[in-house]
């Protein structure tokens, strides 16, 4: 059977026409391997039960799954540490697909009032597939460590629940590639996401760009009706503010990972506050708010510290293209208002997901804020001797886990005047789900972790001796961290 009877393509954005996207065709490879498949995000849009050679025809070679019409290569522009770019587009990739999520995933996802939540329309991206209009002088292809770190950091991120695409499939392709920023010859991949849409604030700046109200209209409402259906139509201020409410809670959540993007430019963020598209991404060894993951962002512009402020900035580019829609100044003013919620919004999601990743429920606005705080002091005093991740790992379940922490291998650096008042703040919580603490994950000296020496051994395993069963066995102590959390 090579779909599930869950499948139910829904190849929406292609509706759209070809204001918005060019039919393309995939490379032909020399060869495709296998590499990596990820049954459990293939079963949440009925694909799990293809075989391997099903897999290989619609992921390596691009036959159309069922009800879809085809690839294209999406258009949009963007700002690119914040120059505009008007020349760029899906230069290696493609929208593969569209497909309803089956109804088991979305009662899986949702944790509110599961009645009310729709399975969602999820996309199937690629990454390495060959030219388009949009490659310039490019190869259009994906190096297969980059692939393979693009699985690491989907899979790091899902484990700590923060929104972001999973990576289907990586299929290794024969070829070899000339990189100046890496040893070359390089192997060559081809990658599939699973993405809650691809519609980035930089589709919306290429309307913009032409002057075209009528293709930002006809975009607001396409997103507004697949993605924020509570907005009103018609409601751009209404939309922003949806954007905004997502974005925030999206950058909250790297904040409490400690993860650092990279590039976050307006082709890099998209309508549903879900990251994508990884490349020069880290997570931080230890607290340091001017950490940079681009070697090439010299002036830290995209640093850790500084995600937030960059998100905004993104922001305002979209709310730029929305004001072309605004015909009265009291519109103008309500898409301000919406635009402003950010700054707020973040903060309250950033307590939340410091809470969520401390395992404690909320006391009220002033008590939650006040664990934030002290758990950036200890942080910040400690960096020397305490990485990020273990201060959650250790201290998950809020002062129950006291006993876990202090006689743990980091317990002899609990203390000091950050310390305690760290310790009281925590001691004022309750703990959260206290029972995930019974997950054998608890029990290790050490959480999983994503540092990149971590990462450059599991390339090498691969590079080296063509062992992949380093990486196989990360990503499923990934997968049970992910349970272990979220129990």
């Amino acid at each position: 059977m090579p779909v599930s009877p869950a499948y139910r393509p829904e190849p929406r954005f292609f509706d759209l026409g070809a204001d918005y996207g060019d039919a393309v065709k995939a490379a032909e490879f020399p060869q495709t391997i296998l590499r990596l498949r990820n049954d459990r995000a293939a079963a949440e849009v009925g694909l799990e039960t293809l075989s391997d050679a099903e897999w290989l025809a619609h992921f390596g070679r691009f036959e159309p799954l069922p009800g879809q019409p085809g690839p294209t290569a999406m258009r949009y522009h963007g700002h690119q540490f914040r120059v505009y770019n008007p020349d760029i587009g899906d230069g290696r990739g493609f929208l593969a697909a569209q497909m309803r999520e089956t109804p088991q995933a979305a009662l899986l996802r949702e944790q509110g009032d599961r009645d009310t939540q729709p399975p969602r329309l999820l996309d199937l991206g690629t990454k390495g597939s060959g030219q388009t209009p949009w490659s310039r002088h490019a190869d259009g292809r994906l190096t297969l460590k980059g692939g393979m770190r693009e699985a690491l950091a989907a899979a790091m991120l899902d484990s700590l629940g923060v929104p972001t695409c999973r990576i289907l499939s990586l299929i290794e392709t024969g070829e070899n590639l000339e990189r100046h920023d890496e040893p070359s010859p390089t192997r060559a991949a081809v990658m599939v996401r699973l993405s809650h849409s691809h519609i980035r604030f930089g589709t919306f700046q290429r309307a913009a760009y032409y002057g075209r109200k009528d293709q930002i209209e006809t975009l607001m409402e396409h997103a507004r009706s697949l993605y924020h259906p509570a907005v009103a139509p018609g409601d751009a201020a209404g939309f922003l503010a949806a954007v905004v409410e997502a974005s925030a809670a999206l950058t909250a959540k790297w904040i409490a990972a400690g993860f650092v993007h990279g590039v976050l430019n307006t082709d890099n963020l998209n309508v549903t506050g879900e990251s994508f598209d990884y490349g020069p991404w880290r997570f931080l060894p230890h607290y340091e708010p001017g950490f940079t993951a681009a070697y090439f962002d010299q002036n830290g512009l995209y640093a850790f510290a500084r995600q937030p402020e960059a998100v905004f900035w993104n922001l305002t580019q979209l709310a730029g293209c929305l004001k072309l829609i605004a015909d009265a100044e009291p519109q103008v003013a309500i898409l301000t208002e919406a635009l402003n919620g950010f700054g707020p919004a973040y903060i309250r999601h950033l307590r939340a997901a410091f809470l969520n990743r401390l395992g404690v429920q909320s006391l009220g606005e002033a008590a939650d804020q006040r664990l934030l705080d002290a758990t950036l002091a200890l942080a910040r005093e400690k960096k020397e001797a305490l990485r990020w991740e273990p201060i959650f790992f250790d201290w998950f379940g809020g002062f129950s886990s006291a006993a876990r922490a202090l006689g743990g291998v980091r317990g002899k650096t609990y203390q000091g005047k950050a310390f305690d008042a760290f310790r009281f703040a925590l001691m004022e919580h309750e703990p959260d789900r206290p029972e995930r603490l019974e997950h054998p994950m608890f029990a290790a000296p050490e959480p999983e972790e994503m540092l990149i020496d971590e990462v450059e051994a599991l390339w090498s395993a691969i590079d080296t001796a063509d062992d992949w069963a380093p990486l196989q066995a990360k990503l499923a102590r990934l997968e049970a961290a992910k349970a272990a959390w979220s129990l």
